[in-house]
C-alpha cells in the first residue's frame, strides 16, 4: 500500500546528479470558498530551499490538483493551505483518503481562519481517526535541522503557541497539520510579507524538514 511513497523516495534522493528535476510538490485545490491559492511564491521557494540543504532534486514548478481528481495519485507530497471554508464531497473525501493511505502526504497550513473548516472536512476523510498532538521530542522536529520547542513561530494570528498535529495510519503519519505557525507564509518572498530573514530561515528549515520527514519515514 505504501508503493506510491516508495518510489517517490527513489526520486527524492535518487536522482540528486539528475538533470531535470524528478520530484514535484503539489498545491491542493478544494472547494467551499477559501483561498487554496495563497501564497503562491510558497512552495518554489521550499523547493530551492530544500535542493540546496538537502541536497534533493525538486521542480521548483509545483502541481495544481484537486483533491478528488486522478491526478492526486501523481504526486507523493500534497501542500494545503487557506484562509476560509474547506468543503470535500463523499467522493473527494473517498478519493483522499486512498491517496493518503496509498502511501502519500497530505501537509496542511492554516493560513488563519481555515482552522474549524480543515478539522470537519478531514473527520470525513478519517472519521475513525483523532488529531494527535506531536511532542516536541518526534522525529519532524529533528530531521537536518533541529527545533527543540517544537514549531517556529511565524505569524501572530491569535498569539497562541504554535502546534504541530497529526493524523496517523497505522503508525504512518499521513498529514501533519500546522496551526497557529504560518509556515507557507514564512516560505514566501520576502517582500510579500517583511518577514526577517532569521524568520524565514526558521520557516524553511522547518519545511524541509516536514519534507524529508515525509518521505523518511
Amino acid at each position: 500500500m505504501r508503493i506510491l511513497l516508495t518510489i517517490s523516495l527513489i526520486l527524492f534522493y535518487g536522482s540528486i546528479y539528475a538533470q531535470q528535476p524528478a520530484l514535484k510538490l503539489a498545491l491542493l485545490k478544494y472547494n467551499g470558498g477559501g483561498d487554496w491559492y495563497s501564497n503562491p511564491t510558497a512552495l518554489p521557494n521550499l523547493a530551492k530551499y530544500c535542493n540546496k540543504n538537502l541536497h534533493t532534486n525538486i521542480d521548483r514548478d509545483y502541481a495544481t490538483v484537486d483533491v478528488g481528481s486522478a491526478e492526486l495519485f501523481n504526486y507523493s507530497f500534497v501542500h494545503m493551505t487557506g484562509h476560509g471554508n474547506v468543503v470535500f464531497s463523499d467522493a473527494e473525501a473517498d478519493n483522499l483518503r486512498t491517496y493518503l493511505i496509498a502511501g502519500g502526504f497530505l501537509h496542511i497550513d492554516d493560513n488563519y481562519g481555515m482552522d474549524p473548516f480543515v478539522r470537519v472536512a478531514m473527520k470525513k476523510v478519517f472519521p475513525e481517526l483523532e488529531w494527535a498532538e506531536l511532542p516536541f521530542t518526534h522525529d519532524i522536529y529533528h530531521k537536518t535541522f533541529t527545533f527543540d520547542k517544537g514549531l517556529p513561530k511565524i505569524h501572530k494570528h491569535d498569539g497562541k503557541p504554535p502546534q504541530g498535529f497529526a493524523l496517523i495510519w497505522e503508525g504512518r503519519v499521513v498529514c501533519y497539520y500546522t496551526f497557529e505557525c504560518d509556515l507557507g507564509d514564512g516560505w514566501e518572498d520576502q517582500e510579500v510579507h517583511n518577514d526577517t530573514e532569521e524568520v524565514r530561515t526558521k520557516a524553511l528549515q522547518m519545511g524541509a524538514n516536514i519534507i524529508q520527514f515525509a518521505f523518511e519515514q
